[in-house]
């Protein structure tokens, strides 16, 4: 496992404007080619987090996931990132994984905004993915899920000595500036106890509901230290994430090993 550099992309996402909106990002990451491994955009990027855009929802052969693709293989890094996606069993708030080589993976959102009433209109995912990438394991997860410890636990594998599930968390979500301190809290939160770094990317700006966002994206170590962290502006940050440094505190503190065996059973 080498140093992983991974960018986070503060945008101000468009409001219902798909087009618009990959126009939009794809500017903000084009001089990111060659520079970063990982590229990072927002909870429902190409609409702003909207129970309406539900109407508009792509398929996964839509003009979204091909883009995906295309600025995968043009900056040389994965691009992760989620949308709406409409299958044959509902919409689905998609988080996915597009590879420069044309894989693509993708992470079904498990926890829907009841506040929102995001669960009445989408579909709700039933698995956690892990996807290994230049030597790290990863796990993508989206906004609300941020509030489960539980489906995030960083369970250890007694078969495979030292082995975790997963090495770095990535958040993606529009979490609005009224609840700032939960998100920064729990970013922190989940990087100390799962013994791994965190990187949660949220939006700015104002959406077409009048909610106020933030930013507060981080990059956050595995003793809940910010690796690095933005305000409320539009930036794309890139940070090295150091794998010599999380081995060692692994090694160092292996809370792991005194963890609770246990397996995720999901009965809704």
């Amino acid at each position: 496992m080498e140093n992983l550099r991974i960018s986070l992309v503060q945008g101000m996402t468009r409001w219902h404007d798909p087009a618009g909106n990959r126009d939009y990002y794809g500017e903000l990451i084009a001089p990111l080619h060659g520079s970063t491994d990982v590229v990072i955009l927002p909870e429902t990027f190409t609409s702003g987090f909207s129970n309406e855009a539900i109407d508009r929802a792509e398929t996964m052969d839509g003009p979204t996931v091909a883009w995906m693709r295309e600025q995968a293989a043009a900056l040389d890094a994965a691009v992760t990132g989620s949308v709406q996606l409409r299958t044959d069993e509902g919409v689905f708030n998609r988080m996915l994984w597009a590879a420069p080589d044309g894989g693509l993976r993708h992470y079904d959102k498990r926890h829907l905004f009841r506040y929102a009433r995001e669960h009445e209109r989408y579909s709700a995912g039933r698995e956690r993915l892990t996807v290994e990438w230049k030597g790290w394991r990863i796990c993508p997860l989206v906004c609300y899920d941020l509030r489960f410890p539980v489906f995030a636990r960083n369970r250890y594998d007694v078969e495979r000595e030292g082995a975790l599930d997963y090495d770095l968390q990535i958040y993606v979500a529009n979490w609005p500036a009224a609840r700032a301190y939960a998100w920064k809290t729990l970013l922190r939160a989940r990087a100390i106890e799962n013994l791994c770094y965190v990187a949660g990317l949220n939006r700015v700006g104002r959406d077409g509901n009048g909610i106020g966002y933030d930013g507060d994206s981080a990059v956050i170590d595995f003793l809940g230290h910010p690796v690095s962290e933005c305000t409320d502006a539009e930036v794309v940050s890139t940070t090295t994430l150091q794998a010599g440094e999380l081995a060692a505190h692994r090694e160092r503190f292996p809370a792991m090993l005194d963890g609770d065996a246990f397996e995720l059973r999901l009965e809704r």
